[in-house]
């Protein structure tokens, strides 16, 4: 373990003033930093535990939404009635996360940044454009059976871990952040995440130092939500192909899916086929697809997950 300072903020503001310091990181749950810090995969000079930022609770919106603190653990969240009532997706899409014991640690923030689980980015004696720019990407022309099949480059084809991303993507979620000048700014969740392009190392569109403080959900929509996880396991293991759904009784809804790009990948365009069934949809969401000989069965598994949950919501 490489020496680091530490220091708790006891504001956001301060919190984003610190994570000036050049080799900062900021820790809350520590469910994803910690382990890339063992492996020196991340290696932080600076540690700003934000624990005490008083930034955990769920509130309503004058809108009718929720507003959700970047600190509100995965466990309550999922756990909260009006989360279960009217934001269905986002609940079920928690519990199909990690294990019961991280989603008590893991917050709402740090699971939206948690890093790829690509194996080649965890093996620090193989090239990785995340871990090391312009070093290459072991991945491509390795074992591809869990990677991307959408919007991947020439420098990546990692996939994006997060469900919970997932149900934040079909919920139109909007992030809210404090910059480390004091600024703050509201960025929607399609604009938050990137695509891998020539720089893989940049994930979203945070600056530096700039801190997420809440995550705000628009008012209810209504509909039968359900999100479905195909895993190699029955738990504790990341999709291969994830499917989060709202249907509306007039056959209309939302779709994004899990496991199969660098970002949740939803493509609203694609929604207009949603009543004509799994195979129209997933023809136009993967209208793009670039597999590899090894995960070319996520295409049919994307098509057949859908429509599953198709006929569930249909009754």
């Amino acid at each position: 373990m490489k020496s680091f300072t530490f220091e708790r903020a006891t504001t956001p503001a301060q919190a984003a003033a610190a994570a000036r310091t050049p080799g900062a990181k900021f820790i809350a749950g520590g469910t994803n930093l910690l382990d890339l810090m063992k492996l020196q995969i991340e290696a932080p000079t600076h540690l700003i535990d934000v624990n005490g930022l008083a930034l955990d609770r769920i509130e309503a919106t004058p809108e009718g939404g929720l507003r959700i603190g970047a600190l509100v653990r995965n466990t309550d969240l999922a756990a909260d009635a009006r989360v279960r009532r009217d934001y269905g997706l986002l609940s079920r899409a928690l519990l199909a996360g990690a294990s019961g014991q991280l989603r008590n640690k893991a917050t709402t923030a740090g699971n939206m940044l948690q890093r790829t689980r690509c194996p080649y980015f965890y093996d620090t004696n193989q090239p990785c454009n995340k871990r090391q720019p312009g070093s290459g990407c072991a991945a491509i022309g390795g074992f591809t059976r869990q990677h991307a099949v959408m919007g991947t480059s020439e420098a990546c084809i990692a996939t994006h871990p997060s469900d919970m991303a997932v149900a934040m993507r079909a919920l139109d979620a909007t992030v809210e952040t404090v910059r480390s000048d004091g600024t703050t700014r509201s960025i929607p969740i399609v604009e938050f995440y990137r695509l891998p392009g020539d720089t893989p190392d940049v994930e979203t569109t945070l600056t530096p130092g700039e801190l997420i403080t809440a995550v705000t959900l628009p008012k209810p929509v209504g509909g039968t939500h359900i999100y479905r996880k195909v895993r190699d396991r029955a738990s504790y293991a990341f999709a291969l192909v994830s499917v989060g759904v709202i249907v509306q009784r007039d056959g209309t809804g939302r779709v994004a899916l899990g496991g199969v790009a660098h970002k949740p990948w939803r493509v609203e365009t694609a929604e207009a086929e949603l009543p004509r069934g799994a195979k129209a949809l997933a023809a136009q969401l993967l209208a793009d697809a670039k597999p590899t000989h090894e995960n070319a069965f996520k295409l049919p598994l994307v098509e057949r997950t859908l429509g599953a949950v198709l006929a569930e919501a249909r009754g």
